[in-house]
């Protein structure tokens, strides 16, 4: 039997948002694509086999509504200045995180995303990103060298 689709918000909510803050950022866009996620599962819900991996499936949905919002952006005019779009971060820290894992190339920023944050098996990561295995396991060890050696500096330079 399938648990109650508000359970599965409460179990899988932040891993879903922390997703679609590490492929778009932490703007209104990254919350845009979580609601767009858990609009697009409720309609889906009652047809998901109740031994299916909803973490994973609804990691799919998420990675599909962030490339849906990065393309939508793609065909949009070009602005002089950019709108304010009264972000809120948590902290100085996740915003800075969040800003250094924003930096990354697309592969390493989306390994990371889905394996590290999602918590998804790196097969699970190449076959949603439309690559292999080992391809996305160098992604995520070459972003998180990346990262560290950021952090690194860092510290040196305090």
């Amino acid at each position: 039997m399938k648990q109650p689709f508000e359970q599965v918000v409460r179990e899988h909510g932040q891993v879903v948002l922390r997703v679609c803050r590490a492929v778009l950022g932490v703007h209104t866009s990254a919350e845009d694509a979580w609601s767009e996620t858990f609009l697009a599962a409720l309609r889906a819900w009652p047809e998901l086999p109740a031994d299916a991996n909803v973490r994973a499936w609804l990691v799919t949905i998420a990675h599909r509504k962030a490339i849906d919002v990065i393309r939508s952006t793609q065909r949009a005019t070009p602005m002089a200045e950019l709108p304010d779009r009264g972000v809120v971060h948590d902290d100085e820290d996740a915003r800075e995180l969040w800003t250094r894992v924003a930096a990354l190339p697309d592969r390493q920023r989306q390994a990371i995303a889905y394996h590290h944050l999602a918590g998804l098996p790196y097969a699970d990561v190449a076959q949603l990103v439309g690559r292999n295995t080992e391809a996305v396991r160098r992604a995520a060890a070459d972003g998180m060298k990346t990262l560290r050696a950021v952090y690194a500096a860092d510290r040196e330079d305090q």
